[in-house]
């Protein structure tokens, strides 16, 4: 029988809990803001969240709120939080014992996503080595755009492409700029590489490695057909609909020419999978276009990856069990394999527990601020499915919807099964079965 202290999901969401209490500690410090007074409890709070949940919402501008030590300070958070404390944690035990203990490996299963307990030593390092490289060449890209296409010095060039690569690559969605990356709408050097960052980082780990293996679609694995074949799809509904709903808007894709347009709809359209970056302003959206960006930040990204949302391998796969009903089928297959009843049981739990607390979410911020429902609705998604983007409310909102902001983000990086896992007291296998009787559907 396992109890809450043996259980993996209690030990990493402690953990992510003691990184948030750490960062704000530091975020608290006189010398993390640029002015002397510091920072209030709760933006430190807020912010620490944020970033070790790598959404992206803030309460206070990131470029001119913190100081330099600060922005180490986020960019630090970032890195932990998307590699997962855990994940960093074993890593540690690795290198220094050179052993890893059955709960430890338990753990870091828990959240590298690896299906073999033998393979969980080998995952962990290349999670790292791969991570680093990604965030490495994402960071040349940036700096070397920044230092010889803009008037920026060496020292900043290098330390913006750093900093904003790390925060692409774990999904963050921080930036030093106050206008996001609304300057640099039509430069597909500064754009793609961030867009090109998060949709790796948001695959999953899993998920590239075996495409780094093999790259005949024959032989994935399920979880990685999803994945591609979803994340693909969504990336091209999402330009398509962005493109078209804000062509002519005059606040956001208007003023650009074709080209440009068609860059900044595709940006847009990877962004609400848990990147948080924006090239337009997200207030002056059309609504529909709200709606759309609610969709897709409710999905998110891939499974075991530092995206959140219910994962495009649960969208997916509730996709497939409704097709396979449409048509009568008993058995849902993805090409030679039949997925188990319990997988789609788990497929169902996850989707309808974030769409509950989603709902329940959005009714107690409606209570508590003036602003209309579908920047709420945008608001609770963005922070549940820790994007980081926003219609422009979080800086005024009231301490109590902050507070709600952060507990969602919390949720939303640790995932709602795995919280569900971690408050159950133990766990109670059953011995027997029961009688079958079938109810009416519809």
């Amino acid at each position: 029988m396992a109890t809450r202290a043996g259980n993996p999901a209690v030990v990493i969401a402690a953990a992510f809990a003691g990184g948030v209490a750490a960062g704000t500690g530091l975020l608290m410090l006189p010398a993390a803001t640029a002015a002397p007074e510091g920072s209030t409890f709760l933006d430190a709070l807020f912010t620490a969240t944020s970033a070790v949940c790598v959404t992206g919402l803030t309460t206070v501008d990131t470029g001119t709120h913190w100081s330099p030590f600060g922005h180490v300070v986020l960019a630090a958070l970032m890195q932990v939080g998307g590699l997962s404390i855990m994940t960093v944690a074993s890593l540690l035990v690795v290198l220094v014992s050179r052993r890893l203990g059955l709960r430890a490996r338990l753990v870091a299963q828990a959240q590298s996503g690896s299906l073999d307990l033998s393979d969980v030593r080998r995952v962990l390092l290349n999670v790292v080595l791969f991570s680093l490289a990604g965030e490495a060449l994402t960071a040349l890209v940036l700096g070397l755009r920044l230092g010889l296409g803009y008037d920026v010095g060496a020292v900043t060039a290098v330390w913006e492409g750093l900093f904003h690569a790390v925060s692409a690559f774990n999904n963050g969605g921080f930036v030093l700029w106050p206008d996001g990356m609304a300057g640099f709408a039509g430069d597909p050097w500064m754009l793609l590489p961030v867009a090109l960052a998060v949709i790796v980082g948001g695959l999953g780990f899993p998920v590239i490695f075996e495409l780094v293996r093999s790259h005949r679609p024959r032989t994935w694995s399920v979880t990685t057909r999803i994945t591609v074949v979803t994340s693909a799809a969504l990336l091209v509904v999402g330009t398509v609909l962005y493109t078209a709903m804000e062509y002519g808007n005059p606040a956001t894709l208007g003023p650009m020419g074709v080209a440009d347009k068609l860059l900044a709809g595709f940006f847009s359209s990877v962004m609400p999978r848990s990147g948080g970056f924006s090239a337009v302003d997200v207030g002056s959206m059309t609504p529909e276009s709200w709606l759309v960006t609610d969709v897709l930040m409710f999905i998110g990204g891939g499974s075991a990856s530092t995206a959140g949302g219910i994962k495009v391998t649960t969208f997916g796969l509730l996709a497939l069990v409704l097709w396979a009903e449409m048509r009568s089928e008993a058995d849902v297959d993805v090409g030679p394999r039949r997925i188990p009843e319990a997988n789609q049981r788990q497929a169902l739990a996850v989707a309808l527990l974030g769409l509950g607390l989603a709902v329940v979410a959005t009714f107690v911020l409606s209570g508590v601020t003036p602003h209309p429902t579908e920047r709420v609705v945008f608001e609770v998604l963005s922070a549940l499915g820790t994007v980081g983007l926003t219609t422009g409310i979080t800086t005024d909102l009231p301490d109590v919807a902050e507070i709600l902001l952060v507990v969602l983000m919390f949720v939303g990086r640790l995932g709602p099964l795995a919280l569900a896992s971690a408050l159950a007291l133990r766990e109670r296998p059953r011995r027997y079965r029961r009688p079958e009787e079938r109810t009416i559907i519809g």
